[in-house]
């Protein structure tokens, strides 16, 4: 008899989820009872590993790379990191100051470990990525959302992050380019931000550019590394996974300020020890190979993206903006006069097509619907002419 006497801790009832997952393992489920699914939910990649990088893992594994590793990761890694920051973006930061971890989410969720706690306040946007919300809870802090609008590209106004924080708050999480949005905040609302900031001497900002190197509208990327009144205060959330098509690996890195780096490397001893031997030096080829890559990709979700969003604006109820980066469209389908989550289910249940409902990244993505440019121009092409054709 399963014995249900004991009780869990409540801090675990303020977990969140990320609906893309049960929307993937309900379009399995019905793929595999023969149903013809078309994917447009789950946010990676398309593309595989590119092979320089796959033998690069391999061959760690036949060189007898087994072993732990340093728990803030390979020297040689860090190094190799510090070198592609400075490489893009002038800036110079020390391999003393990033932590490899094995995915971005560990550094969100880092952060609000060594920030969040009760009677604080953390700021974060939305919608956005759901795990943000999830961490802040977890942590004990008050979740304070911002609005991400349609109005503005779905980029902020730093007036109005600046004008919610107050003597509680320690943390601001922001994400350029967005998910689930494709939004890229312009660079003199980053500007109003760092130097808004100056007031608030006491509050932390993590920065989430995970989707860096895909950004191909008129408002290109800046990083907050760009700007050094804030760097004793920054943190920063990079990766490997959706540069690289590396999101099996599990490779994430953040950037610490001194001051928080000792407890983030305690956090890693505690939690994982260290990130995969193998992974790393993959993710050193990546870093230090050919790049070719990485502009065929954001040239195709470029592409993509465009062609999604010129055949969604012509289907009945729905209204899409040109995303500027990561790989999504986010429709407006209020046109549909329908929830978002009644859209979802119907657009899967009905035609096989999976997307993402906008309130699963926050309240204020009630009206929209997630769409992944991370598929093949056929499935996209399909996809959309079967949502037009029961609209």
């Amino acid at each position: 008899m399963e014995n249900n006497f004991y009780k869990i801790a409540n801090r675990n009832n303020n977990l969140g989820t990320e609906t893309a997952f049960t929307v993937l393992a309900k379009a399995n489920k019905l793929a595999l009872e023969g149903k013809s699914i078309i994917n447009l939910g789950i946010g990676q990649p398309d593309f595989t590993t590119p092979e320089h990088i796959v033998e690069a893992g391999i061959k760690a594994l036949k060189d007898g790379h087994h072993g732990y590793t340093q728990s803030t990761g390979m020297p040689e890694l860090r190094e190799a990191v510090s070198n592609d920051i400075h490489k893009r973006h002038k800036v110079n930061i020390s391999p003393d100051n990033i932590l490899i971890v094995p995915g971005g989410k560990v550094i969100i969720f880092f952060s609000a470990m060594l920030l969040g706690e009760k009677n604080k306040e953390i700021l974060y946007p939305n919608p956005g990525f759901p795990i943000y919300e999830s961490a802040i809870n977890y942590s004990g802090a008050n979740a304070i959302p911002y609005r991400l609008s349609e109005s503005k590209g779905f980029s902020f106004s730093a007036n109005d992050i600046l004008n919610k924080i107050n003597d509680k708050t320690s943390l601001v999480i922001i994400n350029s380019p967005a998910n689930p949005t494709g939004g890229v905040v312009p660079k003199v609302e980053l500007e109003i931000l760092a130097k808004g900031l100056e007031k608030f001497p006491d509050v932390v900002l993590m920065s989430d550019e995970i989707y860096d190197q895909f950004c191909f509208g008129e408002n290109t990327f800046t990083s907050m590394l760009t700007f050094p009144e804030i760097r004793n205060r920054l943190i920063i959330l990079n990766g490997w996974s959706k540069t690289y098509a590396m999101t099996g690996w599990r490779l994430g890195y953040g950037i610490f300020p001194k001051k928080l780096y000792g407890i983030a490397e305690k956090l890693a001893v505690n939690i994982h020890s260290c990130v995969n031997a193998s992974a790393q030096f993959a993710a050193l080829e990546a870093l230090q190979g050919p790049q070719d890559c990485v502009l065929e990709m954001n040239n195709t979700f470029k592409r993509r993206a465009g062609m999604m969003q010129n055949r969604l604006n012509k289907i009945e109820g729905f209204s899409c903006q040109e995303p500027n980066g990561a790989f999504y469209c986010f429709p407006n389908i209020t046109g549909t006069k329908k929830t978002s989550t009644e859209v979802q289910n119907k657009l899967l249940d009905e035609i096989g097509v999976a997307t993402v409902a906008g309130p699963s990244f926050g309240q204020y993505g009630e009206g929209f619907l997630r769409l992944s440019c991370a598929n093949s121009d056929e499935a996209i092409e399909e996809a959309i002419a079967r949502i037009r054709n029961i609209f």
